[in-house]
């Protein structure tokens, strides 16, 4: 029984919580920010979230160029070898990105993906200093990202979102070049997800 002065949710409630919580669909919070990133690169933007040791896109925004990501939404994507997984492990402790490393390895998937702990945590440490990841065609061939992570309304990393593009269409400096957009995008997102405005803007 409550005690004087505090109050317990009865059934009705928490059925009614549940139901909210149940249509929560962070991608439909992300997709105007996405949408807007999208229009204002002309490239490709993704929306990711963390599940477990990988992370799964959610959301797909295709941008104007004559060709198309091989990405789509569903599907599942290495963190250690990606803009947006690499934005999420830089939000972890260096213990917790260890032990994900240790569980599911570090397979190459390209000639340039980072497959030793010490290197994969020494690049962590500078996606920090920078705010955003780069996937320099280190899962795809040919494919650049620029990665920024989201937070939940828990301040917790959810997942990230990317912006991305052809390596011939795109260089290294002018992906760069894009980070602000990304970054100003994700905390965006993060707003919609209802991050506290400190988390978002970090």
């Amino acid at each position: 029984m409550a005690g004087l002065g505090s109050y317990e949710p009865g059934p009705r409630i928490l059925a009614l919580a549940g139901r909210v919580m149940h249509r929560f669909d962070p991608a439909r919070q992300a997709s105007g920010a996405l949408r807007a990133l999208c229009e204002a690169t002309g490239f490709t933007t993704h929306f990711a979230i963390r599940n477990a040791d990988e992370a799964v896109y959610v959301d797909k925004q295709e941008g104007r160029r004559p060709y198309q990501m091989p990405s789509r939404i569903g599907m599942s994507v290495n963190l250690h070898t990606t803009a947006i997984g690499k934005a999420i492990l830089a939000e972890l402790g260096d213990e917790q990105v260890l032990a994900i490393c240790r569980r599911t390895g570090l397979a190459p998937r390209t000639p340039r993906t980072l497959t030793s702990e010490e290197e994969l945590l020494a690049h962590l440490a500078r996606v920090r200093a920078l705010g955003y990841a780069i996937d320099d065609e280190e899962n795809e061939p040919g494919i650049r990202c620029l990665g920024v992570a989201v937070f939940d309304h828990t301040g917790r990393v959810l997942g990230g979102i990317s912006v991305s593009a052809l390596a011939m269409d795109l260089d290294l400096p002018g992906l760069q070049a894009r980070a602000p957009q990304v970054v100003a995008a994700a905390r965006d997102v993060s707003a919609a997800l209802g991050a506290a405005a400190s988390t978002a803007r970090r």
